[in-house]
């Protein structure tokens, strides 16, 4: 049911669905899967809460068994959520009283995307958000190295003796665990100058996006 499209600026993929609770779950995990698959460096969780909360105006605002679609398009450093619908109504947003639960979704729109917006189009509207994608990943993994340093520390007892402070017995944890993993490649046949470099470019590919 989707469609995926590959260009030298941009990818993008069209996700058809209906519009019922159970179609938005199913659409909120297919997005989380294509935003995978492309490697794309945004919070995974509030890219999830922003699918739902696109998919689900369309439940309330339109009707259940309606059909829309949503676009992710990841365009330079911005990922962009949108979602057509055959309504020609344009969403407002209002300020909700405490009670209300109307106008929550455009003031959680604003709250968590850079831009967003709503247009006209040739069968009904389209409400598009934007959130960045460069900063995500980076963060992600310094967040992976700590655990995995953390809990190779509590293997290593050199480690902890060598080091007196915190910082340092992670970073001796490191050059070990690098050590490790780099017998564990030639143990497999592998090159551990040729894994060393291609980590190397890994790294720099991504702080010089950062």
């Amino acid at each position: 049911m989707s469609g995926y499209e590959v260009t030298e600026s941009r990818l993008r993929c069209v996700l058809p669905f209906e519009a019922a609770p159970a179609e938005v779950r199913l659409l909120r995990r297919a997005a989380v899967t294509q935003l995978a698959r492309w490697g794309t460096p945004v919070a995974e969780d509030e890219a999830e809460l922003l699918v739902t909360e696109l998919a689900t105006n369309v439940v309330k605002h339109v009707g259940e068994g309606a059909a829309a679609t949503l676009i992710l398009e990841w365009r330079g450093e911005r990922l962009r959520l949108e979602v057509h619908d055959t309504s020609r109504a344009l969403p407002t947003q209002n300020t909700p009283d405490c009670d209300s639960e109307c106008g929550r979704g455009l003031h959680l729109l604003a709250a968590l995307a850079v831009d967003w917006g709503a247009v006209l189009t040739a069968v009904g509207k389209a409400v598009w958000c934007e959130i960045p994608i460069t900063a995500g990943r980076t963060c992600r993994r310094i967040e992976r190295a700590a655990e995995a340093l953390e809990g190779y520390q509590g293997t290593s007892a050199g480690a902890v003796l060598r080091a007196s402070s915190r910082a340092a017995g992670l970073e001796e944890s490191a050059v070990e665990l690098i050590a490790d993993l780099l017998h564990w490649t030639a143990a497999r046949g592998h090159d551990p100058d040729d894994i060393l470099d291609r980590a190397q470019m890994h790294y720099e590919a991504e702080a010089d996006a950062a």
